[in-house]
């Protein structure tokens, strides 16, 4: 793998351009490395993974997200990506529904459970690294696995064995970043929130009862397993679990089948569709299985080196914002370095003033005890929750608190200005 040797020297005429090695080839990756060569500065994605990892559930846009796409001049992309998810069922365990919120797609208000931007993370990776392959170095099957710094440069040392200098590294390499353990001072406690549930998801083959409304079912136990259908041919099955053990924790770092195994053995009895999902889970290749956390830390750089998406702040996927996060996250930060290319230390403590008021309020919009309310243990209980949310559609509580709400998830922050991300 080749690298140039040693930063560029800063021009009197303008701005320097910048030399940026970003670790993590994911949405904030991207987004990031997009914003930074807009701005003129020289990028390069390192990605662990041997291709492109255009793969990934359904994600969905809102608020501040929707307009850092915009900003980025890429929303009519991913508007021609979009999965047709109309709203969001409530069934019981014969498939009837009970009570149905559907998207709000009146252009004014708060999204709601179904945003109006579905997209399958696949395809708004796609579209970002599209955006960025003509101006952007990309090398796929190469991790970083080490750096040093000083004042002048930061070096980083690759998988394959070579090394090259830069003027910053940033950590984009997601929820577990290996970045973030070597930014971190020694002793920091553990960076991760647990709010007490686990989620699993693959796909399987659709059938002709699977439709474009999201199906969420809840079991007894705390068991909750949502099927919503992105294509003609797929339809994707989540299994959530509130459980607090060890062995729920550990699980999610065993090997597959040991995970499959421990999703079947929780929900073998929750009734609903649980076989045909089970039957699918043997032989999907898209199964995915994660503690639900936040990433909560103080710390987002260190001299050279600086965090960005979930590695910096995980909202987790009960926010409604992980992605936007990111996306308003790499936004931020392109526009602060670009700012101030010529003062780092400057531009990356703006970053953390400006981003963290919006970090913390979609953070702290995750609230336990509202999501155990959704996840009941009980027979009683799901149905109390479904007799109240039933009525609430029925009055059409949802519909008119989304559109008459004056924000979105995210608060009343803006977007910042950045004109400096012009191209040059």
């Amino acid at each position: 793998m080749a690298h140039a040797a040693e930063p560029a020297a800063e021009s009197p005429a303008q701005p320097p351009s910048l030399k940026v090695l970003i670790c993590g080839g994911g949405v904030a990756g991207q987004a990031l490395a997009h914003r930074l060569a807009r701005g003129g500065h020289r990028v390069t994605v390192v990605e662990r993974f041997p291709a492109l990892r255009a793969t990934g559930a359904q994600v969905d846009l809102r608020g501040q997200g929707i307009d850092a796409v915009r900003r980025m001049g890429l929303l009519d992309a991913v508007r021609s990506r979009l999965v047709d998810e109309a709203g969001v069922a409530f069934v019981n365990a014969r498939g009837k529904q009970r009570a149905t919120i559907m998207a709000n797609t009146s252009g004014r208000g708060r999204q709601t459970l179904t945003s109006e931007y579905e997209i399958m993370r696949g395809d708004l990776v796609r579209i970002l690294h599209d955006a960025t392959k003509g101006d952007v170095d990309h090398v796929f099957g190469v991790s970083v696995d080490g750096f040093e710094q000083d004042e002048e440069r930061v070096v980083a040392h690759f998988s394959d064995g070579s090394s090259g200098a830069f003027d910053l590294l940033v950590g984009a390499d997601g929820q577990g970043s290996r970045i973030r353990r070597a930014v971190l001072p020694p002793g920091t406690p553990d960076p991760y929130w647990r709010v007490g549930i686990h989620m699993a998801y693959w796909f399987v083959p659709r059938i002709a009862s699977d439709t474009n409304i999201r199906d969420t079912y809840n079991a007894p136990g705390g068991r909750m397993i949502m099927r919503r259908s992105h294509n003609p041919a797929e339809t994707q099955v989540y299994f959530a679990l509130r459980e607090e053990s060890e062995d729920a924790s550990a699980v999610h770092r065993e090997p597959v089948e040991r995970q499959k195994r421990f999703w079947a053995d929780r929900f073998r009895d929750a009734g609903w569709q649980t076989e045909r999902f089970l039957k699918g889970m043997e032989t999907t290749d898209s199964f995915y299985s994660q503690e639900v956390v936040q990433v909560r830390t103080d710390t987002w750089s260190k001299g050279r080196v600086v965090l960005v998406g979930d590695a910096a702040h995980c909202a987790s996927p009960y926010s409604g914002m992980g992605v936007s996060g990111g996306l308003v996250g790499a936004y931020v930060l392109a526009g602060e370095i670009s700012r101030h290319a010529g003062d780092l230390p400057r531009a990356l403590a703006n970053y953390d003033t400006t981003l963290r008021p919006f970090v913390d309020e979609i953070q702290a919009a995750v609230k336990p005890h509202l999501l155990r309310l959704g996840m009941p243990m009980s027979k009683p209980a799901i149905d109390a929750f479904h007799s109240v949310t039933a009525l609430a559609c029925f009055l059409r509580v949802p519909d008119l608190v989304a559109r008459y709400a004056k924000e979105d998830r995210g608060g009343d922050w803006r977007l910042p200005d950045y004109p400096d991300l012009r191209a040059r």
